[in-house]
């Protein structure tokens, strides 16, 4: 098990600023969540000084136990109809040239969720302005009929995250299937090829380099354009341990890897997130 001392490479300092003050209170104002202070994402002051944020929807509680995350779990909140309008208004105040959408599972909605998805981004499209559009969706447990709602509103990328090797599915992501999600990423494809994919992984969970390069390849044998591949850092003793600190020179590697394999964006480092940047990786479409 790794050392609770994180290396030098994995160090930030905290950046406030006002333009994250900004950001912070535009967020509060219209009663918003993100995902960048629910899964206390290490990068959130940078994003917020670049006046970007990914927003998590359909509240602040998650129907899965994955050990991973910081997300609460346990019972889901009451789904806000306002929301997509209230998304869609805070986009135009940060004048976001590319917004981020993503959400905790709702294993408790009929469509999962897909369907506020779907109205987030229409919300975010009758702005009118030259806005891209990425969503994070969730697996909506194998339901085609909501994938589908996501599929039509046209975002311009259907990122989801496979997250580790399926060798540790069963205690890391014991309510998700590997499959599943490489079947829901190959889908979006065969019903829109337009629409580019995106996926991500975490490093140091206890994964070896043959199983990371054969999910990089499953990935690329479904489609998928854009991959993520970022240290996992525990949220807390309760959660999974991290088995290792990869060294960033690794990291360069996979990136390497990446590319040779076809992806059109490879964004790996040991800080890099989901979202980090994402509006940089449009560049290729």
């Amino acid at each position: 098990m790794a050392s609770q001392r994180r290396p030098e490479w994995l160090r930030r300092d905290i950046q406030v600023s006002r333009t994250s003050n900004e950001v912070y209170n535009i967020i509060d104002e219209l009663s918003l969540n993100t995902v960048c202070k629910e899964a206390n994402c290490p990068n959130r002051m940078e994003c917020f000084n670049r006046s970007t944020a990914t927003f998590m929807i359909l509240g602040r509680v998650c129907t899965r136990n994955c050990t991973f995350c910081n997300v609460s779990k346990g019972e889901p909140e009451a789904v806000d109809t306002e929301e997509p309008r209230k998304v869609a208004a805070a986009v135009s105040k940060l004048k976001l040239k590319h917004a981020v959408i993503t959400s905790v599972t709702r294993d408790d909605l009929q469509d999962g969720g897909a369907g506020h998805f779907a109205e987030v981004v229409k919300e975010i499209q009758k702005l009118g302005q030259a806005i891209t559009v990425e969503v994070l969706i969730p697996d909506f447990d194998g339901d085609e009929a909501a994938l589908d709602k996501v599929i039509a509103s046209k975002p311009d990328i259907i990122n989801h995250n496979i997250e580790t090797v399926p060798g540790l599915y069963s205690k890391v992501r014991p309510m998700a299937i590997y499959e599943r999600s490489l079947e829901l990423l190959k889908a979006v494809k065969d019903k829109d090829s337009t629409i580019l994919t995106k996926s991500g992984i975490m490093l140091g969970l206890g994964e070896s380099e043959a199983a990371v390069i054969n999910v990089m390849k499953d990935l690329r044998s479904v489609g998928c354009d854009i991959i993520t591949i970022g240290q996992y850092l525990a949220p807390s003793i309760h959660h999974h341990p991290v088995i290792e600190y990869v060294h960033p020179d690794i990291f360069e590697k996979y990136k390497g890897i990446g590319l040779d394999l076809g992806f059109k964006n490879v964004v790996s480092a040991p800080l890099v997130r989901s979202s980090y940047h994402a509006d940089e990786v449009l560049s290729d479409k």
